[in-house]
C-alpha cells in the first residue's frame, strides 16, 4: 500500500422495492463510463451521511434518507487510495434527474454482471449478491 493519504468517500445504495440506483460516470472523469453508486468526498466538517446528503442533491438533484451502514471497503486505485462506506438509503424528495452522470438504471441484483462496475465496488457487489440474490 502507498503512503498515499485516504480519501473519505461515501456512496448509496439506494433502493426502489427489489431494485437498486446505478449511475454511469462521465467519459471525461476517472474510470470513465463505469458504473458505481452515487456519491462522493466527504468534506471537511461533514458527517458522512452529510455528505451523502450534498452529493445527491448535487448529482441526481434529490433529497436522500440515509439509512444504516451497508458496508464498507478500502481501495486503492493508481491515482488515489478511497475508504469507502455505503449507505442503505432511498429517494425521500424530487425527481431524479441527471446532473453529473450519462445514465442511471434501476437494477436488480441479478443485473449486476450486465454493467462494467469501477474496481472498487466490487467487493459490495458480491456483498449485494450474497445478501439480495443475484
Amino acid at each position: 500500500m502507498s503512503e498515499a493519504k485516504i480519501v473519505e468517500v461515501v456512496a448509496a445504495l439506494v433502493w426502489d422495492g427489489p431494485r437498486f440506483l446505478a449511475c454511469q460516470r462521465p467519459a471525461s472523469k476517472a474510470r470513465g463510463l463505469l458504473w458505481e453508486f452515487v456519491g462522493g468526498k466527504v468534506e471537511p466538517g461533514e458527517t458522512k451521511a452529510d455528505a451523502l446528503v450534498r452529493e445527491c442533491r448535487e448529482e441526481l438533484a434529490v433529497g436522500l434518507a440515509v439509512d444504516d451502514v451497508f458496508m464498507a471497503v478500502d481501495h486503492e486505485y493508481p491515482d488515489i487510495h478511497i475508504h469507502l462506506t455505503l449507505f442503505n438509503a432511498r429517494i425521500a424528495s424530487g425527481t431524479l434527474t441527471l446532473l453529473e452522470h450519462v445514465d442511471a438504471k434501476w437494477i436488480l441484483p441479478s443485473e449486476i454482471d450486465t454493467l462494467a462496475w469501477c474496481p472498487a465496488d466490487a467487493e459490495i457487489l458480491a456483498e449485494i449478491r450474497c445478501r439480495h440474490g443475484g
